[in-house]
């Protein structure tokens, strides 16, 4: 799994960094400020048409891959939370494509984007419905295949979409590359799937309702807060200093989820299996430090190399967005916190603790909003990321006592009935 996943992780990062140094010169700041409304909300539209269940679904073929009707019972219900949540959001998107616009991007120059969105939704929910199929049964080789063609793919598309229409060919193709994902996914992973759904028999029932909102509370709250903090963030750094200044807080976290996707994928494929199965507090230190000890320094050194090599980081990718350098320092130190933290945080997910879950993201996004707001005013773009430090070195201390107070009251505890939230 790790080399497997290296491999890909280089790939994905070499043609990550062509593709952002290519719209940097065709597009510019405001063209990447307009790039990021888009990609977060397309995360929200994401979440919404899969009912916000992939991490359940994760948790739930993990445990149930022998048992063919449970399987069923799952399915029939992950099938109706698609449907409700594709239909839904497509409808939002039909009729109210001039309002999104213009909330997203200023103008309702872009409401036939939105109103393609609105056809593209259902093949996102069931995109990625199918890949938490994948990650359920921890197919790495094939989650591994999957990733890197349809992002090469994906890649592609985009680069000729921006040649030939500019920031409008862009944001198409972003809008449309979940399609070309979906059909990856099916060539390469369609007759296992077929071993695990039966398609014919799946019927409009929700025998697992209960314990799939769980995850889809977790899932709006997160997902649904974050897209929500992000857009306004920009659109605050856009209306009290620039537009081309909410392109360089942009293209700052752009890099930065470079390598933060890389590390909650090998997280959600490896931890929350293996944290499910984990049910004593000595079972989990013991787990936890091995991730700490082997993964977290990784990422720790590729960090501080990022940090030292800055200025050829922004030649390379974003050679005239130089107002960039001092973002670095608080960005990288913040994301290292984050990553800490969000190995922590995935004994939520792995035990379903909905509440604390909850009461985590909505403290961390609140602590963002205002802080970035608050010091906005007196250090400019630096101030939204000092904002983003403070709140990750305090999630921590909040995560990791949640955590250690979850089981310090299940100590000599019976292992929990797996459909109790």
């Amino acid at each position: 799994m790790t080399s497997l996943n290296a491999v890909v992780i280089g790939v994905r990062l070499f043609v990550s960094l062509f593709i952002q140094r290519f719209l940097a010169e065709m597009v510019g700041e405001v063209g990447i400020s307009k790039i990021g409304q888009l990609r977060n909300f397309t995360v929200l539209l994401t979440s919404i048409s899969s009912g916000g269940i992939f991490n359940g679904i994760i948790k739930y073929i993990s445990e149930f891959k022998e048992d063919k009707e449970q399987l069923q019972k799952l399915f029939s219900t992950v099938f109706v939370f698609v449907v409700v949540g594709s239909v839904s959001a497509s409808l939002v998107l039909l009729f109210g494509a001039s309002f999104i616009s213009n909330y997203l991007f200023g103008t309702i120059d872009f409401s036939y984007l939105i109103k393609l969105l609105a056809v593209v939704v259902p093949f996102i929910g069931i995109q990625r419905v199918f890949n938490g199929v994948v990650h359920g049964l921890s197919k790495y080789k094939s989650f591994a295949k999957i990733d890197l063609i349809g992002y090469l793919l994906g890649a592609v598309f985009l680069v000729v979409a921006l040649y030939n229409y500019n920031i409008d060919g862009v944001l198409v193709a972003i809008a449309l590359t979940p399609i070309i994902q979906l059909a990856i996914l099916l060539y390469i992973f369609f007759n296992v799937l077929k071993e695990y759904i039966e398609f014919s028999k799946l019927s409009f029932k929700i025998p697992y309702k209960k314990e799939l909102l769980a995850f889809t509370l977790m899932s709006l709250v997160s997902t649904g807060l974050l897209s929500f903090v992000e857009i306004d963030i920009r659109t605050m750094i856009r209306n009290k200093i620039t537009e081309a200044d909410s392109g360089i807080w942009t293209a700052m976290t752009f890099i930065s989820k470079n390598y933060m996707v890389f590390s909650a994928s090998i997280f959600t494929l490896y931890v929350v299996p293996k944290f499910a199965s984990i049910h004593t507090k000595l079972g989990f230190t013991t787990e936890l430090k091995i991730i700490y000890k082997t993964l977290l320094p990784l990422f720790g050194i590729g960090m501080l190399l990022v940090y030292f090599l800055r200025d050829y980081v922004i030649l390379i990718i974003y050679p005239d967005f130089t107002a960039m350098e001092p973002l670095f320092k608080w960005q990288l130190m913040a994301d290292f916190a984050r990553l800490a933290t969000l190995i922590l945080g995935h004994q939520f997910i792995a035990k379903k603790m909905v509440r604390n879950f909850i009461f985590s993201e909505i403290l961390s996004l609140v602590l963002y909003y205002f802080l970035a707001r608050y010091l906005v005013l007196d250090y400019g773009v630096e101030g939204v990321v000092i904002a983003h430090l403070i709140r990750s070195v305090v999630m921590f201390v909040v995560i990791f006592y949640l955590v250690m107070r979850y089981f310090r009251k299940q100590s000599g505890f019976v292992k929990p009935n797996r459909y109790k939230i």
